[in-house]
């Protein structure tokens, strides 16, 4: 399935100067492939919220209380909106990478390691991680760890994304996502990134894109949904 995943994706990557990785699991059938041909890690940008989130809402089931309303408020504007400023006071108050690395730990991820000081939007992360992080959202599998509550939570979240910023693997099927786009200062370049589930005519697959080096944040954009659209028809149809 990988062979053939790789197969899809190269004539959409051609010209691509920069680097890219896509994981898919169709929570249908079973089947998954990967393609990450640098076997690196990649800034997450603004996907990184979506970890935020699950970390916030485990450090809640741990304490065996719910979220107070200025937590479910900026946990709103985290993810609908991509709200910078509620992400970093939720940064803060969780404990920063140290909190987020050990979620990330209890939730199945192996690759994925939190930013310095107050920069989340520079975690390194696989989207191996991102899809295994899905997983646990959506209840797909064994050993999940989020509650059935904290589960609802996220996945209304996800789906009350603003218009504006709906695109990526939604260029697959419907879906409740998590994008993330950043301009590196040092380069000029882009990073664009895009994870969450699509639905679409009886399909359901957990999608992460993950890529760098997009001279302009409408190119990474082009780039990760035509790869999406690629992934997800490769992984449902079983390779043909």
């Amino acid at each position: 399935m990988d062979s053939a995943l790789a197969a899809a994706v190269a004539p959409v990557v051609e010209g691509h100067d920069g680097r890219l990785s896509v994981a898919v699991l169709d929570t249908v059938s079973g089947r998954s492939a990967a393609y990450a041909p640098d076997g690196g890690t990649y800034d997450t940008a603004s996907v990184v919220k979506l970890g935020v989130l699950c970390a916030l809402l485990l450090s809640a089931q741990d304490a065996g209380r719910e979220l107070t309303a200025g937590e479910r408020a900026r946990a709103a504007a985290m993810i609908e909106r991509s709200d910078n400023e509620a992400t970093s006071e939720l940064w803060d108050a969780l404990g920063r990478a140290e909190a987020l690395d050990a979620a990330h730990a209890r939730l199945g991820l192996t690759g994925t390691t939190g930013g310095a000081g107050p920069l989340w939007g520079l975690t390194r992360t696989t989207a191996a991680d991102q899809v295994a992080l899905l997983r646990q959202v959506f209840g797909v599998g064994e050993g999940l760890v989020l509650s059935a509550a904290s589960r609802s939570c996220v996945r209304e979240l996800m789906g009350r994304v603003v218009a504006g910023q709906a695109w990526g693997v939604s260029a697959a099927g419907a879906a409740e996502l998590k994008n993330g786009w950043l301009p590196r200062s040092t380069t000029g370049l882009w990073v664009v990134n895009s994870v969450g589930r699509v639905r679409a005519d009886g399909v359901r697959a957990l999608v992460a894109v993950l890529s760098d080096g997009s001279p302009t944040m409408d190119a990474g954009v082009a780039l990760v949904e035509a790869v999406a659209r690629a992934a997800v028809g490769v992984v449902v149809s079983g390779g043909g």
